[in-house]
């Protein structure tokens, strides 16, 4: 069986696994204060253009989305979220656990727009008894795989200053984002336009990690604390420093985004001329095909593949996700096979 369930099923890329053998005896400072963490930083500063940002290193998405929103807010106040935003659907209310409501905001395909933001905000009554609004958390690409052009996410920043709130940009899939087709978004850019967001290592070819990279300085300073609260930091936290530095050597981060939406566009293309309906227009390594439950029950004599969504009785919305670490082998014998429904 050939899997497509989602971009962490391999270990990592070997580049890491060298690097780990080759430092693996080696003394390490803990807690993110080595040199192995202190050169992945300089790194990600350079790359995306960031020179005067912190960066921390966390194990893991949901922790490091609790922690950055934890470490902004005040304990009454809020975050705006698309509905399908993963902090809201697929983090076991995590952020809610810590005291912060999501503040759902409906959304097509997975993008929340600033005017929607400026008229909840606008609504949104100065009012002791109800939950204040204190940030807009947006993901890069989304949960169904868009992603926010450049004039969206400008339009969402402006307005988040407008109106007080740290604009959070949750990039555990930025480096396919950054590869899309369709994407005018550049790294700069992220930087430029939020006041935080996370590097994602997980789903892009790390063993684990990401990476919370801090623009607006207001929120700089009382970042470790909570990250020691809740749990985030690692006393061999020069293992996540290792990973990110192979990363973001020579630009491999980028070059790992750029294969994989490529085998996704190469199955894209398949879907269409197929005359196959997708879910959400998805231009990252996240496709979403509407599939009959006989062409689903085809599909899965050799694949496996995610159900996303019900759309009626007789078919779903089914989620096919290629990775970093996707080989052409496996793209070749899904287009086969879809060629044969």
């Amino acid at each position: 069986m050939i899997s497509f369930t989602c971009d962490y099923l391999e270990g990592c890329h070997p580049s890491i696994l060298k690097r780990l053998n080759d430092v693996n005896l080696t003394q390490h400072v803990g807690y993110g204060m080595d040199e192995e963490c202190e050169g992945a930083a300089a790194k990600l500063r350079q790359a995306f253009s960031c020179g005067d940002a912190a960066v921390h290193f966390l194990t893991g998405g949901t922790q490091a989305n609790t922690t950055v929103i934890a470490a902004a807010l005040r304990p009454y106040e809020g975050v705006y979220c698309a509905d399908t935003g993963h902090i809201n659907t697929h983090e076991t209310g995590a952020v809610e656990s810590s005291g912060h409501k999501c503040l759902v905001l409906p959304s097509r395909d997975g993008i929340i727009t600033a005017s929607q933001v400026s008229v909840a905000a606008a609504l949104q009554a100065d009012d002791e008894h109800t939950v204040k609004p204190g940030m807009v958390y947006i993901s890069m690409s989304t949960e169904l795989g868009t992603v926010y052009n450049l004039a969206q996410l400008k339009d969402l920043y402006y307005t988040c200053r407008q109106h007080g709130l740290y604009l959070f940009i949750d990039g555990a899939r930025l480096g396919y984002a950054l590869a899309s087709p369709i994407g005018d978004v550049s790294p700069e850019d992220i930087a430029r336009y939020s006041d935080v967001f996370t590097v994602g290592g997980t789903k892009m070819g790390a063993l684990f990690g990401e990476a919370v990279v801090i623009t607006n300085p207001e929120l700089k300073p009382r970042f470790r604390y909570v990250m020691k609260q809740r749990g985030g930091m690692l006393a061999k936290g020069w293992l996540l420093g290792v990973q990110f530095n192979a990363l973001m050597e020579g630009g491999l981060y980028f070059e790992l985004g750029r294969k994989a939406v490529a085998q996704a566009m190469r199955i894209r293309t398949a879907l269409m001329e197929k005359g196959l309906p997708l879910y959400a227009d998805s231009s990252t390594n996240q496709l979403f095909p509407i599939l009959t439950d006989d062409q689903l029950e085809a599909l899965e004599d050799d694949f496996t593949l995610s159900v996303w969504d019900r759309v009626d009785e007789a078919s779903a919305a089914v989620r096919i996700c290629t990775s970093w670490a996707t080989p052409d082998e496996h793209v070749d014998r899904l287009i086969e096979a879809i060629e044969k429904l």
